[in-house]
């Protein structure tokens, strides 16, 4: 396997562009690599290009851009926006949802969340890798969290707002988005005591919001969250186009 590396960019055929101290100590004493070792990376933005390792020392590298490989293709515009959970699950959610093709992701504070202060650089590193990982052009954005009053109070009205509701009435989400065209949407999951009744009520009369189910079992916040992002992307999203190619 190459080395698919997360750089900072933009990246234009035959530039170099700084590797982080991270990703050298990585090509260095993990995987062992030398100089003129094969390597792929990408910015996020510019799209995914052949490379080769220029320089490595103990603590800096140094990456010779070659030709593209693929041109920058961004994920459908879909938000997960989930209640922090314990850290190994949040992890867990996170990595799924890169692989799932979440384009942002929102924490938000709801009455019965119960987790640790979140930390912004171990999870936009965590997001890095997971897109490295499964291929992606694009890096998922990961928001400050929020109280979910400031969220609703701000929530663009053009984007609908799916709610994992796990009490109350709500349609299920494979026949909800039946027939809906791709547009801006978001899934949201609560917390691992779930929502409570108040703010169940709030969501449901939001102008934007959309209660649905995710079948007959009460799932984990984790497995509501992977299966909210797999039924949208399967009804509305890029699971339905073929593979794209890759050089």
């Amino acid at each position: 396997m190459i080395p698919r590396l997360f750089v900072g960019g933009p990246l234009t055929e035959g530039g170099a562009v700084p590797l982080t101290e991270g990703q050298a100590h990585y090509l260095r004493a993990v995987l062992r690599c030398d100089v003129g070792q094969a390597l792929i990376v990408f910015d996020g933005k510019s799209g995914e290009f052949d490379a080769r390792l220029g320089a490595l020392t103990k603590r800096a590298a140094v990456a010779e851009v070659g030709t593209q490989r693929r041109p920058f293709q961004p994920s459908p515009d879909l938000w997960l926006v989930f209640a922090p959970i314990k850290k190994h699950r949040l992890d867990f959610v996170v990595e799924k949802a890169v692989e799932l093709g979440a384009a942002r992701l929102l924490p938000v504070i709801t009455r019965r969340t119960d987790a640790p202060r979140l930390n912004s650089e171990r999870l936009a590193a965590q997001i890095a890798e997971a897109a490295e990982q499964c291929e992606r052009l694009d890096v998922p954005e990961c928001g400050p969290a929020r109280q979910l009053a400031a969220l609703l109070a701000a929530w663009p009205p053009e984007r609908t707002l799916y709610v994992c509701a796990e009490a109350g009435p709500a349609r299920p989400f494979e026949a909800v988005l039946e027939g809906r065209e791709p547009g801006p949407a978001a899934v949201l999951v609560g917390p691992e005591g779930g929502f409570t009744q108040e703010e169940l009520e709030v969501l449901a009369a939001h102008p934007n919001c959309v209660c649905v189910g995710l079948g007959p079992r009460i799932l984990r916040a984790e497995t509501a969250a992977i299966t909210a992002l797999a039924l949208w992307q399967a009804k509305c999203g890029d699971w339905r186009l073929p593979p794209p190619a890759r050089g």
